[in-house]
């Protein structure tokens, strides 16, 4: 019946609202109904008593007082008093009493259902049966709990426990206790000892300002840190408390150059090339970036650098850089490549007259060094245009080979093919077809 009744008084229990030993409320008072029970047989008198024989009844009072250390974890202890019941023949009741210290540990402290456990290895638990010596059952015990809390309020709730301990006298004895009861959350905790109540406080793990609600500012600068983009740097609140150094309007957590103003991510560019002073090898010259800031070497100083000029120690006007042959040299080129004519189906240089020609379009080439000059090959209509093409391509390399031969740079001289598309004479004649069979000079 009686544990019919505990049952009931859980249910009852399980219905409440929302309490907790938590910041808010740090110390808890407790009290209690308990109802104690004995396990071991006891020797009194210099008789056994039976566990059996020995009952407790739910009615005692018990009184808890913990303190919330951190988290879950409290630190207390706990009064409890009894009567155990002797039905054995002649048997006299005993009074029963402990009282332990020792942790509590909630496992949910922000929800209205808060199991818990306790534990502690300090005690002093008796039993007297008013003939027996006070200390005779009394001695340091320790203990083990299970239970739970529930709110009927802000600061009210209720738990319920039962606790099993143990008298470490010889001969030992075991006993449990079930207790039923209200609490009571007291106390204005302070977690972080910044002044501000854990209630009121906004960071209550983190010390902070009153001003900012007991939240931070680490870097002092008026913005607390859940609102400060820097805040372990100083910093106006336009810039969302990052500093700016150099005041060039580039936050000092994206500027490359913190310290010295400049437009390029913060670093100057001081000849505007597109390259920070601080990468640039020239950076009073501008340049181009794939040459760290410096521009590229052009040694005749034509205006094409070196890196694409073809003649980079000859000042030229093309675009490659390279000067052009004139039109009075190209013409006594001509006039004395006029005899350089090849067979039919051929592209050897023969002849006297052949390589006289060949001799004096050396010597005019030698006479005048710069620019280069396009060889360019021809053939007549004998043979198929795709045959022609190859053949005149090789009349003109023969002439260029010749000529570097005789000692003109071969980076001088370019060969183009035309094949029969540039007849000199008329193809339908011996004499047309023969003077197509020749090589003509032009400039790049």
């Amino acid at each position: 019946m009686k544990l019919h009744k505990i049952l009931i008084a859980i249910v009852l229990l399980f219905s409440a609202g929302v309490f907790a030993q938590n910041a808010s409320n740090p110390w808890k008072i407790s009290l209690g109904l308990t109802m104690p029970s004995i396990s071991d047989d006891i020797v009194t008198r210099g008789s056994s008593i039976s566990s059996n024989d020995l009952s407790g009844s739910l009615g005692a009072p018990s009184l808890m007082l913990y303190r919330r250390i951190v988290g879950g974890l409290s630190l207390g202890g706990q009064l409890s008093l009894g009567k155990i019941k002797n039905d054995a023949a002649g048997g006299q009741d005993f009074d029963f009493y402990s009282t332990h210290v020792g942790l509590k540990y909630g496992f949910s402290t922000d929800n209205s259902f808060s199991p818990y456990l306790k534990a502690g290895v300090y005690g002093t638990t008796s039993l007297k049966d008013g003939t027996d010596s006070f200390s005779k059952f009394t001695d340091y015990s320790n203990f083990g709990a299970v239970g739970f809390d529930l709110a009927l309020g802000e600061k009210f709730g209720a738990f319920a426990e039962f606790q099993f301990a143990k008298i470490n006298e010889n001969p030992e004895v075991s006993y449990s206790l079930v207790s039923l009861g209200v609490s009571y959350g007291f106390g204005s905790g302070d977690s972080d000892k910044d002044g501000v109540s854990d209630k009121k406080d906004k960071c209550p793990d983190v010390p902070g300002l009153k001003e900012f609600e007991g939240c931070p500012d680490t870097d002092g600068d008026g913005i607390q840190d859940g609102e400060d983009d820097c805040p372990e740097e100083a910093g106006p609140a336009e810039n969302n408390g990052c500093p700016d150094t150099d005041g060039d309007g580039v936050l000092d957590k994206d500027d490359e150059c913190p310290d010295v103003a400049g437009d390029l991510n913060g670093c100057p560019d001081s000849d505007g090339d597109g390259v920070a002073d601080k990468d640039d090898e020239c950076p009073d010259q501008a340049g181009e970036t794939d040459n760290s800031g410096c521009p590229w070497p052009d040694s005749d100083g034509d205006g094409v650098a070196d890196k694409d000029d073809e003649c980079p120690n000859e000042a030229g006007e093309s675009d490659n850089g390279c000067p052009k042959v004139d039109n009075e040299v190209l013409n006594a080129l001509n006039t004395a490549g006029i005899n350089i004519l090849f067979p039919a189906d051929g592209f050897k240089l023969m002849g006297s007259k052949v390589m006289n020609a060949v001799e004096q379009v050396k010597v005019i080439l030698m006479e005048n060094p710069k620019g280069v000059v396009l060889i360019q090959g021809h053939a007549s209509e004998d043979g198929g245009s795709n045959y022609n093409m190859t053949l005149s391509r090789k009349r003109a390399e023969a002439v260029k080979a010749k000529l570097v031969e005789l000692g003109i740079d071969s980076s001088r001289l370019e060969v183009e093919a035309f094949g029969e598309t540039k007849p000199k004479g008329d193809n339908t004649t011996s004499v047309g077809r023969a003077n197509s069979r020749r090589v003509e000079f032009t400039a790049k």
